[in-house]
């Protein structure tokens, strides 16, 4: 059963079918059990809530004709009696314990020994008084409401969190238990529902103007904040509506009203939040007319700042400006040498600039790319890093990622920095001439060592900080190398302060050191041992002599490379030795793997932290979360050492069996609970996961490559990677050196499964042989492999190919007892096959038990397809419903799209066109932000079919005329044809 109290008592059976619930008083007494979330409520309790100070003769009596009035309608077992009262069961089975009962006495008992100890003061279905939460959710619409607010709240993405906020106010029907609204039993929960929907309004109106619905917004908001006009919060949201819907006036006497309402209401004043915002309105200020966030597509993935921008203040406005929308150029380059600062000032500049970029500020990291990349591999990073690897997947036969990127962020106003270029100068000219030739409004913020010299190209260099010119003291402190020096000097000797005394001596320090920051950060922690005199002079003896003069560097990278000598040798033995084993790492690392491969046999992994964190205090190793990182130029110093020391050979091939054991261990995880933990961990770990693929190439050890890529595979997949996959999978099989043959097996089947992924629908070639996984010893990898490369063939074309290897995999995983590829298996065939629900039940199960996400979310659509073609709309609603929420947690939105658009389809067949215009109007965000044309178009179609069903024909008209037009140039005939018909029929001929 399942409960709805947010509008008038509902009741629906588990196919979604109304309940009647007969006579008010048995009405009431259903009210009364769910108020209390399905704890137990005394009789005499009951006999209160439902007669007041009335009680008939024979109450007790009546209140049992009562209940059993109500199980004859929910069924005798769901109302049960126990000694603290009556209650209702919310689920089935044991799990509905509550309290320490065990819900079997369903017996009445004689009315005359009942409890009085109930928990009168306990109202509210959010409770569930001791019921699994996760168990009931689904039972009471209330709870549901609830569930879907908090995921809401959960949720990074704006369009994500409007969409789940609108879907948790669809959910009521009219005002909270309407039936028994003046009840006493009921007015605190009622109370209760109704400020969180409040809540949910204002969260859910913050939310749409994140993703630009100000206008809509303007004119939807003006009723409630007419019914609550003291609600601050609300009156804000609606204040920044109007003020972006062009009505700086309205705004102002809003807030004027607040003003006047609480005055006479309260005698209060409004809040410094409200405040705040009237004056901004008033000054106009920029963050309001172009917010920050003006769309679902407007994020940013930059880091927050660990310190302040020190001596860049000047230089960070210069390069604000160069960004200006308006400007003359759109790429910047940041010039200068290792260690002067270049990503810290790109980053300020960037994160200034976030404000002029509808679609976002996008770091770029290219530093742990091999310098034989191409440009398409620069184009992939790209790609992963805006988060359209699952839109690029649904692309056949995508060669040209420099294009296809082009292509999809061709309408964006976004900016993309790309940090450490000096080593692909050439691949990174290639696309940033493409991005600049075929995206209008992109620009492009670059740092390197050296310029790209393309057209178009604006070049600041970044000179080191500013040095102290004079000796008096004051002046000493307004130098920028100085203020870095001393802030970096008091986090390491804490209390130290520039005074007369040390001025001089910090001053001489910081010329000595030609203003480079990274080499004032290396000097600085050296003051918890020396003073500044004695710190200075020291330098000057060094940097004195001959040996630390390098030949052919200029004088300030002699300068860096002196300091960096001179911090190697105060370094202890073991400490050097981490510090030069690091570098392998591509993207730095956690402890976990900078143990593993510092470590050997004379040097113990249990002292790694240790010197570790000693690096760390010597601002040698940065460390981000729990992420330990290399500067540029630490990472090349350290890398000659690595070689002089003769380990490079050993190290590396450390780092490649890591990493090969690392993807290993991720990968048996991926079909389980720990699934979403596991991609993040992946995620963290792709560059270095890619530097140990080229090293075991470079090494001709075929044998660590194809382990690497065979862990990887399903990862690639599930996060839509399929052009990385085929290029890695292609990469390895060509290594050189020994691999087992099982293993190159495998690999080639996993290659053969994503190339007919990557094929265009109908042009796919069937693998050569009858079984492409023969090879494959392990039992319960042929069996998957078999249902991969099956789904391959079908989704390609070849159905009855494809059908007989996901057959011969379901065979094979049931007879190794494999469950996850038992369930895999199933649920392809009950997609296939009418009247496979059952096999997808099953598969669901299956998956449910290995807690499998993904798995979870295809056997919800399998069943949710079953249910259609049954013609039971109501269950395949409720199906692709969950199915939208599991697709949402794990990021998968091409899938969002299509179980928002089979949404809205169900309800525009329903009649409704305003619940059909929001759910393909979230399809349509989704898809512009995702690059996902398909369901651009779709989404526009099922606009303009919403627009028609209200009378709208000018606005069905703009939409469909929209994708029409998106159908004719992104070469989606069947789409512009859908298009053509719905305009014909919107404009039929005369006389037709």
């Amino acid at each position: 059963m399942r409960y709805g109290v947010l509008g008038p008592l509902a009741v629906w059976d588990a196919e979604g079918r109304p309940v009647r619930v007969p006579e008010a008083k048995v009405r009431a007494l259903l009210a009364d059990l769910l108020v209390h979330g399905g704890g137990p409520v005394p009789a005499d309790r009951l006999i209160e809530d439902l007669w007041a100070s009335d009680p008939p003769g024979g109450s007790a009596n009546t209140l049992q004709t009562k209940v059993s009035q109500l199980r004859r309608v929910l069924g005798r077992e769901r109302v049960v009696r126990e000694p603290a009262g009556y209650r209702l069961l919310l689920t089935d089975g044991a799990d509905n314990r509550i309290n320490g009962t065990d819900g079997n006495d369903s017996t009445d008992r004689p009315h005359g020994t009942h409890s009085t100890d109930g928990p009168h003061g306990t109202h509210g279905t959010h409770g569930t008084h001791g019921t699994h939460r996760n168990d009931v959710v689904g039972t009471v619409d209330a709870l549901e409401f609830e569930e879907l607010a908090e995921r809401a709240r959960a949720h990074r993405e704006p369009a994500v969190k409007a969409g789940l906020f609108a879907e948790a106010l669809a959910l009521w029907r009219g005002p909270a238990y309407a039936d028994v609204a003046e009840s006493l039993f009921a007015r605190g929960e009622i109370t209760r529902l109704e400020e969180l929907r409040l809540a949910v309004v204002e969260e859910h109106a913050e939310a749409r103007l994140a993703v630009g619905e100000h206008t809509a917004l303007a004119a939807e908001l003006g009723a409630l904040v007419g019914r609550h006009p003291l609600r601050e919060r609300l009156r804000m949201a609606h204040m920044r509506a109007l003020y972006r819907a062009g009505r700086q006036g309205d705004a102002l006497r809003s807030f004027q009203d607040l003003r006047r309402e609480l005055a006479e209401e309260l005698g209060a004043s409004p809040g410094p939040e409200a405040s705040a915002l009237h004056e901004a309105i008033l000054r106009q200020e920029r963050e309001l007319a172009t917010p920050a966030v003006g769309s679902l597509s407007c994020r940013t993935n930059l880091p927050a700042p660990l310190t302040p921008l020190i001596g860049r203040r000047e230089a960070a406005g210069q390069v604000l400006a160069r960004l200006d929308p308006g400007a003359d150029t759109r790429l910047v380059t940041l010039t200068g040498l290792g260690g002067v600062g270049k990503t810290r000032l790109a980053l300020a500049a960037a994160r200034e600039a976030s404000g002029r970029f509808a679609d976002g500020v996008w770091l770029v990291e290219l530093a742990g790319l091999g310098a034989t990349s191409a440009p398409d591999d620069i184009a992939e990073r790209v790609i992963t890093t805006l988060g359209l690897c699952d839109t690029a997947a649904t692309e056949p036969d995508l060669d040209d990622l420099v294009g296809w990127l082009c292509r999809a962020v061709a309408d964006r106003k976004l900016l993309i920095l790309l940090d450490n270029c000096e080593h692909l100068v050439e691949p990174v000219a290639v696309l940033a001439g493409a991005v600049l030739s075929a995206v209008p409004s992109a620009h492009l913020l670059l740092t390197s060592q050296e310029p790209l010299d393309i057209p178009g190209e604006a070049v600041h260099a970044v000179p080191p900080l500013t040095l102290p010119e004079h000796v008096d003291p004051a002046a000493i402190a307004r130098s920028g190398a100085v203020e870095l020096f001393v802030r970096r000097a008091a986090a390491a000797a804490p209390g130290f302060v520039l005074d007369a005394d040390n001025a001089e001596a910090v001053a001489t320090i910081c010329r000595r050191l030609d203003g480079i920051p990274l080499a004032l950060e290396l000097v600085a922690s050296r003051l918890r041992t020396l003073s500044p005199q004695e710190l200075a002079a020291r330098l000057d003896d060094r940097f004195a002599r001959p040996d630390v003069r390098v030949r052919g560097l200029p004088d300030r990278q002699r300068t860096l490379r002196g300091m960096l000598d001179w911090s190697w040798q105060l370094l202890t033995e073991d400490e050097r030795t981490v510090l030069r084993r690091l570098v392998v790492h591509a993207d730095g690392c956690v402890m976990a793997s900078a143990q593993a491969v510092c470590a050997d046999a004379g040097l113990g992994a249990g002292r790694i932290p240790d010197l570790l964190s000693r690096l760390v205090d010597r601002s040698l190793v940065v460390r981000e979360g729990d992420r330990f990182r290399l500067l540029e130029s630490v990472a090349a110093y350290g890398a000659e050492r690595l070689v002089e020391a003769g380990e490079e050979t050993a190290v590396r091939a450390r780092f490649v069996t890591h990493c090969t054991e690392l993807a290993e261990r991720e990968n048996e995880r991926l079909r389980g609970p720990d699934q979403r933990r596991c991609l993040e961990r992946l995620d963290a770990e792709t560059v270095n996961l890619r530097r140990a693929l080229d090293l075991a190439v470079a090494r001709d050890t075929a044998g660590h490559a194809v382990r690497l890529v065979n862990a990887q595979a399903w990862y690639w997949f599930l996060r839509g990677r399929l052009t990385e996959a085929r290029r890695s999978l292609r990469t390895a099989l060509a290594a050189g050196g020994e691999a087992a043959p099982a293993a190159r097996a495998a690999a080639r089947a996993w290659l053969a499964g994503i190339e007919l992924r990557t094929s265009g629908a109908g042009t796919a070639a069937a693998p050569a042989g009858d079984d492409p996984t023969a090879g494959v010893e392990d039992p319960v990898l042929r069996a998957r492999l078999q249902w991969f490369v099956g789904t391959g063939l079908t989704g390609g074309g070849h159905h009855r190919e494809g059908r007989r290897l996901v057959e011969a995999g379901l065979a094979g995983a049931r007879a190794a007892r494999d469950h996850w590829g038992e369930a895999a298996a199933l649920v392809e065939l009950a997609s296939h096959a009418p009247g496979g629900e059952a096999s997808a039940e099953l598969g669901a199960a299956l998956f449910a038990e290995a807690g499998d996400r993904w798995g979870r979310l295809r056997a919800t659509r399998a069943l949710a397809l079953a249910a259609e073609r049954g013609g039971d709309g109501v269950r395949a609603e409720r199906l692709h419903r969950e199915g939208l929420h599991m697709a949402e947690e794990l990021g998968l939105w091409t899938e969002v799209v299509e179980a928002l658009t089979w949404l809205g389809r169900t309800a525009l067949a329903d009649g409704r066109a305003e619940r059909a215009t929001e759910l393909y109007g979230r399809a349509l965000s989704v898809s512009a932000e995702r690059a996902y044309g398909a369901g651009e178009i779709r989404a526009e179609i099922g606009l303009g079919h919403a627009a028609r069903l209200r009378g709208d024909r000018d606005a069905a008209r703009r939409h469909l005329n929209r994708a029409r037009a998106k159908s004719r140039t992104s070469g989606h005939a069947a789409h512009a044809v859908r298009a053509e018909t719905a305009l014909a029929e919107l404009d039929p001929l005369p006389g037709a």
